[in-house]
């Protein structure tokens, strides 16, 4: 009926406007709501009928049937008895059988709620659908003709100037009287046929009464107010006497297209503000009676559409007292009605609650307001307050004067209240308000759409919430900010955020209720899977504002805008903000049992490392005042969410996390402690010497050592002798965090055996005693002992059997064979003044004979050690580098050294030779009895 009534209002609209648009829009607005009120009396007239017959239609699902000012609900499968008052049933009677009836439910909704109501469209659709196969379509449409024709008629005579316009309205008005009288003459035999008649007649009264006080200079106002009062009196009777909803809806859809209808500029402000606030004390007396919500919506509707429209094109400054004196009554109105909807509407789970009345005034009337004090300093502030203080005081009033059906009315206009109470703050210090309030009012939407059961206002509130971040990212660039925390980008980023994290604690016990239908299922798999990334998206955005505020600049006359900290301490500020909302999300979390708020406190290592890197490319050490008290507090708060995080990291995603947090926390000890010696090499200004060379080296070595006496300890003691962390990660620090800090100190010592040319100063060059071979020498033994302490480990651990292999004692022993050739050449480079080159190096003939001498005493060394040992290999590999020796001698050192050199070298590697023969011959393969010379040298 409203589909058609928009089409059939549309083509008069046009016709009558000599095809203009703006004649199809107004039309279209006539006809929709004709249609409305016209469906409503034909639905009346039917239930009437059925009951007249002792048959109850059940109520359809896109709107529940009222009857007497209270919605019928149909909360069981079982039809139950239309009455007007309470009977007397007798148990043992079977219920009445149905003609309509609602499909069963094969099971009951997860909670009680009020069944979810189809959307407008849904509504149009199946009005129009009734409008066109029932009733009597030729006398509605014939009815919303004669009333257009009504309208031409006025129109043609004035243009003729055939009567005076006395008469002309005089005849219009009637019309309208007669068609009032015989639509209640008929009301008993064709109860449809004669309301949409009345309705029509009240209308055209509207039209008359209008036109004579506003477009024409007959009827003073005072007159025409006492008239419309009397029309808008008779109509709200007519509408009580027949409970005939459609006769109002058409009377009201009506009154409120009047001024559209006729045209022009609709008169003074004033007398058009008082005609609409008149129809809205008509709807406000009809809702003391009923709970007739499309009554109600087309008065809410009508009333901020019409304010919105004449606030945007009309609106003068010295329009403000009209103005703000029909706001504040029309808000006051539509509130006053939504506490009486509540209260004549009522379910088994209590009083329902119309969110678009309560949320929708808020919203409207709010930005209305803003708009007429935004002359005004702070009026928006005020107006928020305002808005805040009237909630407020509504909830209290009814929470004390209801019963506890009124608490969900009581709860929401509290959420409203206090959203507008925070809204105040930014707007009191000029905030940008719309996101902020689309953040409360979306987390408000939600609630109500859980506490009800109805899918739409919570995805609507997702949406409102998800647009309001958007809002927030686009102010994080909004330029220098005067005030500490109470500035536009750090509230509106916490006011963002709030209400999501709210919302994601709502979404924590999804599924959450709903009507049932297939789009609520739908919906209802969505809300499932989103639970956890709106905690993450709130707690993004709590970490977006925190850093803006850190990040904040304020105004300065010279340069514009200049940061309150400094680059370097943003980055520390930031990393004790996040960790600490990490470990405060994760202590709510565990409090709650809400694990996904502890998912922040599990990567708590990234803050640290991503910090380091930016104070490193600052060239900003940990150990510069204050900053090392940011480390400690952050460091702290790191191991204790460690801590608490080892007694609930169930499944193997959340175990390997927690061992990545045990392990990259070995892996930045080694940067943090590089980091604090690099600042003694800054102030001892050593950066060109080999102190600052090996400070990296130092650093690995030492975390490595610890982990030898620290890890390696515990791996020798009983398993319930080890306290944390080792009860629960001693494979993580010993082998798994230790193995990449063990090929770091391996490829630096061999990085700087051969590169470090061992300047020492200011101390001079002592050979082992310098920083460079000081530091080679610890590097291998620290290497050896962690090798010594994972063979020791029984059984080993997975993947760290390779440790016990020949391959790991042959490397090394390769790396110990590179740390004394290179410390040889640095005494040549020190003491025999040889250029610390390759070439230079490679090409003295002192240094050649050096390293064929130091290579012949390294295989006697190994040899002799073999030989006593009984270890053929170490025995074999010994001999290899005599042969190499040999080899060298005759290849290289014959024809490069120079006399007394070559001499010096074949003497000395000829004399260690014979000493290996003699006292470490080849041992016996297996348990071979020694032969009489060895016996010899072994006693």
């Amino acid at each position: 009926m409203i589909l058609w009534g928009l089409i059939v209002g549309g083509l008069l609209g046009l016709f009558a406007a000599d095809f203009e648009q703006y004649g199809m829009i107004l039309g279209a607005i006539v006809g929709a709501g004709a249609g409305w009120g016209l469906r409503a009396a034909v639905r009346a007239e039917v239930r009437a009928m059925l009951a007249d017959r002792g048959v109850e239609a059940a109520p359809v699902p896109a709107e529940p049937a009222e009857r007497g000012g209270v919605r019928i609900v149909n909360e069981t499968a079982a039809p139950r008895p239309a009455v007007e008052a309470p009977v007397a049933v007798e148990p043992e009677r079977p219920p009445q059988p149905t003609v309509v009836r609602l499909p069963e439910r094969t099971a009951p909704p997860a909670a009680p709620a009020e069944p979810a109501e189809p959307g407008i469209v849904e509504r149009g659709f199946a009005a129009a659908r009734e409008w066109l196969l029932g009733g009597n379509t030729i006398v509605r449409a014939g009815l919303v003709v004669l009333f257009i024709g009504l309208a031409f008629l006025a129109r043609w005579a004035a243009g003729a100037g055939l009567l005076p316009i006395e008469v002309r309205l005089a005849l219009v008005a009637a019309a309208g009287i007669a068609l009032l009288a015989v639509g209640f003459n008929r009301r008993i035999a064709r109860p449809g046929f004669a309301l949409a008649l009345q309705g029509g007649g009240v209308a055209i009264l509207y039209l008359t009464i209008f036109a004579a006080a506003a477009l024409y200079p007959i009827l003073p106002l005072p007159g025409a107010f006492v008239l419309m009062v009397l029309v808008c009196a008779a109509a709200v009777a007519l509408a009580l006497l027949q409970d005939a909803q459609g006769l109002a809806a058409a009377a009201f859809a009506g009154g409120y297209a009047v001024p559209l209808l006729l045209g022009g500029d609709g008169g003074p402000v004033a007398v058009m503000f008082g005609y609409h606030l008149l129809l809205n004390f008509g709807v406000l007396a009809l809702a003391w009676k009923k709970a007739w919500r499309s009554i109600n919506l087309i008065g809410f509707a009508a009333t901020f559409g019409v304010a919105v429209l004449w606030g945007a094109t009309s609106y003068q400054p010295q329009d403000y007292a009209v103005a703000q004196s029909f706001l504040i009554v029309s808000v006051l109105i539509y509130l006053a009605i939504a506490i009486l909807y509540a209260r004549n509407s009522e379910s088994r789970v209590g009083r329902f609650v119309d969110s678009s009345l309560l949320f929708g005034t808020a919203l409207a009337g709010f930005g209305l307001e803003a708009g007429l004090v935004a002359a005004f300093d702070y009026g928006a502030a005020f107006a928020a307050l305002g808005f805040a203080a009237l909630y407020l005081v509504l909830a209290v009033a009814v929470r004390r004067r209801g019963d506890d059906g009124y608490r969900l009315l009581a709860e929401t206009m509290l959420a409203v209240g206090v959203g507008f109470v925070t809204l105040a703050i930014p707007l009191a210090l000029g905030a940008r308000w719309t996101g902020s309030a689309w953040a409360l009012e979306g987390a408000g939407a939600f609630w109500v759409g859980m506490r009800q059961a109805r899918w739409m206002p919570r995805a609507f509130g997702l949406l409102l919430q998800g647009v309001a971040a958007l809002m927030f990212l686009a102010l994080l660039d909004s330029g220098p900010q005067a005030l500490p925390i109470v500035n536009p980008v750090f509230l509106t980023g916490l006011l963002a955020a709030l209400p999501v994290l709210l919302t994601a604690w709502w979404l924590r016990a999804a599924p959450l209720p709903h009507s049932g239908s297939l789009p609520a299922r739908a919906y209802a798999g969505v809300e499932a899977m989103v639970g956890k990334p709106v905690f993450l998206a709130g707690f993004l955005l709590w970490s977006l504002a925190l850093i803006a505020e850190i990040c904040r600049t304020v105004p300065s006359p010279g340069d514009g805008a200049v940061p309150v900290f400094a680059a370097a301490t943003q980055q520390l500020l930031t990393m004790v903000a996040l960790v600490a909302s990490a470990g405060a999300a994760a202590l709510v979390g565990r409090r709650l049992r809400w694990d996904v708020a502890t998912w922040p406190g599990r990567v708590t290592l990234v803050v640290l490392a991503g910090t380091w890197v930016g104070q490193a490319a600052l060239n900003h050490h940990i150990l510069y005042h204050p900053g090392w008290i940011a480390w400690i507090v952050a460091i702290g708060l790191h191991l204790h969410l460690l801590h608490a995080n080892d007694h609930d990291a169930e499944g193997a995603g959340r175990r390997l996390l927690q061992r990545l947090g045990h392990v990259g926390g070995v892996w930045l000890a080694v940067a943090l402690l590089a980091d604090a010696l690099w600042l003694g090499i800054d102030r001892a200004a050593l950066w060109d010497s080999s102190w600052a060379g090996v400070v990296f080296l130092v650093a690995a070595v030492a975390v490595l050592a610890l982990l030898v006496l620290w890890a390696g300890g515990a791996a020798r003691r009983p398993a319930g002798e080890r306290r944390w962390p080792l009860d629960r990660h001693l494979a993580g620090y010993h082998a798994q965090a230790a193995l990449p800090v063990a090929t770091l100190v391996y490829g630096g010592s061999l990085a700087a055996a051969l590169l470090a040319e061992g300047e020492a100063a200011p101390l001079p060059y002592v050979p082992l005693l310098n920083p460079v071979e000081l530091t080679l020498a610890l590097a291998l033994a620290v290497l050896v002992l962690w090798r010594r302490s994972l063979i020791a480990v029984a059984p080993p651990y997975a993947g760290f059997g390779w440790v016990a292999g020949r391959g790991a004692w042959m490397a090394l022993a390769g790396l110990g064979f590179v740390d004394v050739n290179m410390l040889w050449l640095r005494f040549a480079h020190h003491y025999l003044g040889v250029a610390w080159d390759a070439d230079a190096l490679l090409g003295s003939a002192v240094v050649e004979a050096g390293l064929t001498i130091l290579w012949t005493l390294l295989s006697l060394g190994l040899m002799l050690f073999a030989h006593r040992r009984a270890h053929r290999g170490v025995w074999i590999a010994g001999a290899a580098l005599l042969v190499v020796v040999i080899l060298k001698l005759f290849f290289v050192d014959l024809s490069n050294a120079s006399g007394g050199a070559r001499i010096v070298t074949f003497i000395v590697v000829g004399a260690l030779m014979l000493v290996v023969g003699y006292f470490a011959p080849l041992p016996p393969r297996g348990d071979a009895p020694k032969d009489e010379e060895t016996k010899e040298v072994a006693a």
